[in-house]
């Protein structure tokens, strides 16, 4: 009976069970015919489309590179305009004596510095001042010959404020492979018409070749630069041939007469590329930029994956007809095995008295019931989901999604959005640190419970839909969705009346409620997060309740009635430079006290904060420790961003800042200073005829000349100029006594020139050298008469 039974089931998937029939043709046309289609269609009709596509999309990944290779040299240009102009550059360095006015020559190299280092792109930095005694900062002092004055006065005389150049002189026939670096040229002052010098910006070669090989987002094929001469300042060429950018070079002149910027198909040796090509306007010029990519790295994956769909296709043709036969006779194998899962109280055997799919069915039911409860309990979670949407949705991390994706994932967690509009709300709490009262004065934890809590249920009595979000850092957000044509100002401020009342008796500290402008776009509510975050910073600096309605609230003028006490700011510096913690702190208090005014907003305060930290900072690396090391690799200028409190900001510049600087400054206090100042007192005597200087000396012994200077005077008594100066007299004075030396010799003799070494001598002494010689030697003859 068992066999009977197999056979029968057998007999049934054979080829005469007509569903048998079905499924095997059903399923020999789903194997192969829809692939072999498509392999087809692309490989006929579709390669072409695609590689225009993909030409379209290099095109377009060209010129977006190319403007950011614009911005990168427009910010060149801002920059050293910005310096130009900057009142160090005046036309007192003409009258300047280098040499004496040592301070001053070494502003000017550290000013150099700060601007090579202000963009990644630029080599080195020299200035050139055409006065009496021509020099050249490159970027230290130097005084030119003859032959580099010339080459440095015939750039003045170009008669252009800003231009793009070369160092050197370059021959027409070499413009293709230029060694030579790309250099910025300001004339200096930035606003005269007579020139007296000129700030120049060399350009890293390999960094700008680096930066416009990004035209072409493949390694191979070749990107350059055309001034408006049609010459080549800037090449990159991955090609083996050396003539490939001058053929190019031509063939792009061609169509740019045509058409100033586009794209079009270039040949050479037995390789088609893609050319794209484009201007650039510059300060004094307009660029020319090209772009080449060999077709083959654009278009061979497509080709090689439609070829692939073919060949697979075909292959799959032979296997389709014996997968088509074996799948048509196992098809109704899972249905099977699903029919005995599902009922487990009946035998497969029994089948034919039972519908199969009418035992699915019930079990279907009975899993929807089960998902239903599921469904259930998900809705108890429901405000966490719809808390997590928001915080995405304000912190911009949805931009990408459609109005109407937003639209519909917001309606699917329960908001109802037809015909309404959003206003957010900021809810900060102010002035935890001073607290001596409530026992959450350290645990801005529970701040933040009771901050939201509160929030959430008085926001019940006013709105019908409005979600808070906890920022736990003393701050909450609401969201407010209501009718359009529903006044709710009134309400709003209604709401934050009441709001500060309960929060000001349950924590006992000041609010400030910053209210935005409504929208009726989803994807405006990122938008008005951020303005009512930048809004706040616009309360009055003293300590009071305080509602700003950004619909309402106007900030002109707020800066304008600031005064920032610089005085105060030299005392503190003065303060710290002595170590005095104690007496820093009081002066930071005046400082801010001095800052604060009836109506001065917060927004004004921040950033005369942030100048103070930064010369204090300025100090720091005036004493050879660096601020990465001090502070730990903390990023001090963003946790001073977020200090809106008086009282926080003294302790955090006293306790963070200042205290770890004076410990690390009296621990370089030792006998090093000692050793490092009688090395230089040695050099001093052996090298005193020669151009010596504090900066000159302080790389002989390896340090910085702020740190020596403060040592010398430490350990000598006297700064380092008197002691150079009172050596150098004596040596003066022993050379007039003991020698027949003329005084040019003389003053070469001691390092001076000579007029100058008549000035420094009299200044000193009382009266000339020569004078002196003549006294001396009469006051020697005068002792030998009255001996006789």
């Amino acid at each position: 009976m068992i066999k009977n039974l197999k056979h029968s089931q057998r007999n049934k998937f054979g080829w005469k069970s007509q569903y048998f029939r079905k499924n095997f043709i059903l399923i020999l046309f789903i194997t192969f015919i829809p692939g072999l289609m498509i392999g087809l269609g692309i490989y006929w009709f579709g390669v072409n489309e695609v590689e225009d596509s993909l030409k379209e999309m290099h095109e377009n990944q060209i010129f977006e590179r190319a403007q950011n290779i614009g911005d990168q040299f427009d910010y060149l240009e801002k920059s050293l305009s910005h310096w130009a102009y900057d009142p160090r550059f005046n036309s007192s360095l003409l009258n300047l004596n280098y040499v004496v006015e040592f301070q001053e020559t070494r502003d000017i190299v550290q000013t150099l510095h700060v601007l090579q280092g202000s963009h990644p792109l630029i080599d080195h930095v020299e200035l050139f001042v055409d006065s009496a005694v021509p020099v050249l900062f490159s970027p230290h002092y130097n005084v030119l010959e003859a032959d580099e004055y010339e080459f440095y006065q015939s750039i003045l005389e170009q008669h252009k404020n800003m231009s793009w150049n070369r160092l050197y002189s370059i021959p027409e026939e070499s413009n293709i492979e230029d060694p030579q670096p790309l250099v910025l040229i300001h004339s200096i002052p930035g606003n005269s018409n007579a020139p007296f010098g000129s700030i120049i910006v060399t350009l890293d070669r390999q960094k700008v070749a680096d930066l416009i090989k990004t035209l072409t987002p493949y390694n191979e094929g070749a990107t350059f630069l055309l001034n408006d001469a049609d010459r080549v300042l800037v090449s990159e060429n991955s090609t083996e041939e050396a003539s490939f950018v001058s053929s190019l070079r031509d063939s792009v002149l061609e169509k740019a007469e045509l058409d100033q910027e586009g794209s079009f198909v270039f040949s050479d040796q037995d390789e088609t590329y893609s050319v794209s090509y484009g201007t650039m306007r510059r300060m004094d010029s307009e660029w020319t930029y090209v772009s080449a990519a060999p077709m083959s790295s654009i278009t061979s994956p497509i080709v090689i994956v439609s070829t692939m769909i073919i060949s697979v296709s075909l292959i799959g043709l032979l296997f389709a007809l014996i997968l088509s036969w074996v799948a048509s006779k196992t098809i109704y194998s899972p249905i099977a095995k699903l029919v005995k899962v599902l009922d487990k109280d009946s035998k497969w055997t029994d089948h034919n008295h039972k519908d199969e799919f009418k035992v699915i069915e019930n079990q279907f039911k009975e899993m929807s019931m089960e998902s239903q409860s599921l469904e259930n309990r998900l809705t108890t979670q429901l405000p966490q989901l719809k808390n997590s949407f928001l915080l995405q949705l304000i912190q911009g991390y949805l931009y990408h999604y459609k109005e109407e994706e937003l639209k519909e994932r917001m309606q699917n967690y329960g908001w109802e959005l037809d015909a309404h509009q959003f206003v957010v709300m900021d809810i900060q709490v102010l002035g935890l640190n001073e607290s001596k009262t409530t026992i959450m004065k350290q645990d801005e934890s529970l701040v933040a419970f009771a901050l939201t809590n509160i929030t959430e249920e008085v926001s019940l009595d006013y709105f019908e839909q409005c979600n808070v979000i906890n920022f736990y850092d003393l701050s909450a957000v609401l969201l407010i969705v209501y009718p359009i044509h529903s006044e709710v100002r009134k309400s709003l401020h209604e709401f934050s009346n009441q709001v500060m009342d309960v929060l000001n008796r349950v924590l006992k500290r000041q609010i400030t409620i910053t209210i935005s402008q409504p929208t009726e776009s989803i994807k405006r509510i990122p938008y008005l997060f951020e303005d009512v975050r930048k809004g706040k910073r616009y309360r009055n600096f003293e300590k009071e309740n305080q509602v700003i309605d950004l619909e309402t609230f106007e900030t002109a003028n707020d800066i304008s009635q600031l005064h920032y006490p610089f005085e105060i700011e030299k005392e503190i510096l003065q303060a710290i430079r002595m170590g005095q913690i104690n007496e820093s702190e009081q002066l930071i208090r005046e400082f801010i006290q001095e800052l604060k005014g009836k109506g001065v907003k917060e927004i004004n305060i921040q950033p005369c904060i942030t100048q103070l930290f930064g010369s204090v900072q300025h100090e720091i690396l005036h004493s050879s420790i660096h601020p990465y090391d001090l502070f730990q690799g903390k990023n001090m200028y963003e946790e001073i961003s977020h200090i809106g409190d008086p009282e926080q900001m003294i302790n955090w510049l006293t306790v963070e800042v200042i205290t770890p600087f004076v410990k690390a400054l009296e621990g370089k206090v030792n006998i090093e200073m000692k050793q490092l100042v009688e090395k230089v007192c040695t050099y001093i005597k052996e090298q005193y005829m020669e151009d010596i200087s504090l900066e000159s000396c302080a790389e002989e012994v390896h340090t910085n000349p702020y740190t020596l200077s403060k040592a010398f005077k430490k350990i000598m008594g006297v700064n380092f100029i008197d002691y150079v100066t009172k050596l150098r007299i004596e040596k003066a004075k022993e050379l007039l006594l003991n020698t027949n030396m003329k005084m040019n010799d003389i003053a070469e003799q001691v390092g001076y020139r000579h007029s100058y070494f008549n000035r420094i001598f009299k200044k000193h002494i009382g009266i000339p050298p020569s004078q002196y010689r003549k006294q001396r030697v009469n006051d020697s003859i005068q002792d030998g008469t009255e001996r006789k």
